[in-house]
């Protein structure tokens, strides 16, 4: 691959994430009008109790311009912002903890891969998996296609698929564990806002957090009892499950499945305390550090009255985001960050802004970082140096 080849798929990627982008930006919403004097009125024609922002079907226009929302783009808000040096101290606070999230991925996948990767590997790897996240749905992920990275890194595939299950794992451990933390600092009173219930599938939000929190410790334990325990039993166990008529097309994925568990075992088995320790603890300080960006970008707007109860509804929000359907969970995260953070942010109009600064961080940003790396990643990797 000659250096034409790879300069202009980096040139059409960047043009295509900066559409992207721009189209968000530019993509009009209704934000709520602090003058009542918006134009526009909310029917909640569904009867869900929240407000799409970005559906024009659940608003109409008043005849004598009143009403409480206004239609606006994300452009227009930010662009009416009065910035400080406070506000631009929390926005750089908020791209410092989304550097340190990636540092502890970083450093994790080093440690996981017995530093048979370097920094540069590693950060091809989390860069990429970030990358492929954002463009497939969350409730697939980019799991598959981190395999593939990481064997390209020069491990085989089997420990690339181990590296790949444990890190999952972790950080399933890591939600199952600050959860019950959460309900004891905040309670579970303000947790799950009232007007969310029945917005999502027409069941409460605390019945679905409960449904996906179960399901979450559920398949960690599975895995954990799998990988540590009896992987051989584990897969004998899902062979005969799926001899059953109905199931057996499926029977060829679940081999490779339970393959890989053994593969995984045999990796992981009999690593020390302090393997696990450093392991785990690269991932409470990514996930900790990533739940803090909402905080900062909040904050760069106007004072945040509780950033603990602030923080500890990410933890339930991600539920949802988990099982978005959409890639990069678009649309429904907007509906979700509406929701979840309406009566905890004061400011009429900002939630829109707050919300387009969080998916530039969380979203954007991992596409334009990926669609650079891609092809210089895919011309090292071609030649065998990729340690």
């Amino acid at each position: 691959m000659g250096l034409r080849r790879i300069i202009i798929p980096i040139l059409l990627g960047i043009v295509g994430a900066g559409w992207l982008l721009y189209r968000d930006l530019m993509r009009p919403r209704f934000e709520r009008s602090g003058d009542h004097r918006g134009g526009y009125e909310w029917t909640d024609p569904n009867g869900d109790r929240i407000a799409d922002l970005s559906d024009p079907a659940e608003f109409r226009a008043t005849d004598d311009g009143t009403g409480d929302y206004k239609l606006v783009t994300a452009r227009e808000v930010l662009r009416s912002v009065d910035w400080t040096w406070q506000s631009t101290m929390f926005i750089l606070l908020a791209l410092m903890a989304t550097a340190i999230r990636d540092l502890g991925y970083i450093y994790r996948m080093r440690v996981l891969t017995d530093r048979s990767l370097s920094w540069r590997s590693s950060f091809n790897v989390v860069m990429l998996w970030e990358f492929a996240s954002s463009l497939t749905p969350s409730v697939v992920g980019g799991s598959g296609i981190a395999m593939f990275i990481i064997d390209r890194e020069g491990l085989s595939l089997g420990r690339s698929t181990a590296v790949v299950l444990v890190t999952a794992m972790l950080d399933e451990i890591f939600y199952i564990v600050t959860v019950p933390l959460v309900f004891v600092l905040v309670g579970m009173a303000d947790l799950f806002p009232k007007q969310l219930d029945n917005a999502f599938w027409g069941l409460p939000i605390r019945t679905i957090f409960w449904i996906g929190y179960a399901f979450i410790v559920s398949m960690t334990l599975t895995v954990a009892y799998a990988i540590f325990y009896r992987p051989r039993a584990f897969k004998y166990l899902l062979l005969q499950v799926f001899r059953w008529r109905l199931l057996r097309r499926w029977r060829p994925a679940v081999i490779k499945v339970g393959d890989d568990i053994i593969v995984a075992s045999r990796e992981f088995r009999g690593k020390r305390i302090g393997f696990w320790a450093r392991s785990f603890g690269a991932t409470c300080f990514s996930w900790a550090s990533r739940f803090l960006v909402i905080n900062f970008i909040a904050a760069a707007f106007f004072p945040v009255s509780d950033h603990l109860l602030l923080y500890a509804r990410q933890l339930i929000m991600w539920v949802i985001l988990l099982i978005s359907p959409t890639p990069g969970s678009s649309g429904v995260a907007e509906i979700a960050f509406s929701g979840f953070f309406r009566d905890l942010i004061p400011a009429v109009g900002f939630i829109g802004a707050v919300a387009i600064l969080w998916r530039i961080l969380s979203y954007y940003l991992y596409l334009f970082i990926g669609v650079i790396t891609l092809p210089r990643w895919l011309r090292r990797t071609a030649r065998g140096s990729v340690r």
